[in-house]
């Protein structure tokens, strides 16, 4: 494993790592990007794909229910939240935004796992497939980086 002072990208080794991601089916198209590019980072990092597990919910709100689920099963270094949550006219916005937001870190608080959320609130479609290649590597960094950092903690 790398030490918790990786510096710089390159650094990052997710060698003998084990990572789930949750992924949401809602606005799909986006949520299939985030995951495309989620798992071939982690695949170019070094996580081996028998080590992946990828599993899909309904929306953003039942990802922190399938993070707490895979944390409580302890076999996980790291864990992964994809979705993506468009703007519409009404409050319900906020609430998926904020509620799907407060479960993931509550997840990574209680368990002491890693969890990196890439779950997109964003104004429109168009915003939202713009950020998708970025924030599925990004995930994926973070999970590997994160890992590392809490096993030589």
């Amino acid at each position: 494993m790398q030490g918790a002072d990786q510096g710089t990208a390159g650094e990052l080794s997710g060698e003998g790592l084990r990572i789930a991601i949750v992924r949401a089916r809602f606005n799909e198209p986006i949520t299939l990007a985030l995951a495309e590019h989620c798992l071939a980072e982690l695949l170019a990092l070094g996580v081996q794909a028998r080590d992946i597990e990828h599993l899909t919910v309904p929306g953003a709100l039942e990802i922190p229910v399938a993070l707490k689920a895979l944390a409580d099963a302890g076999d996980w270094d790291g864990l992964i939240a994809l979705g993506c949550v468009i703007r519409g006219e009404t409050y319900h916005f906020e609430l998926v935004a904020n509620e799907s937001a407060a479960g993931i870190t509550r997840v990574a608080l209680d368990s002491g796992l890693p969890v990196a959320n890439a779950i997109l609130t964003v104004e429109n479609e168009a915003q939202a497939r713009a950020r998708a290649a970025d924030k599925g590597r990004d995930a994926a960094r973070v999970a590997v980086e994160m890992a590392n950092l809490l096993e030589d903690l």
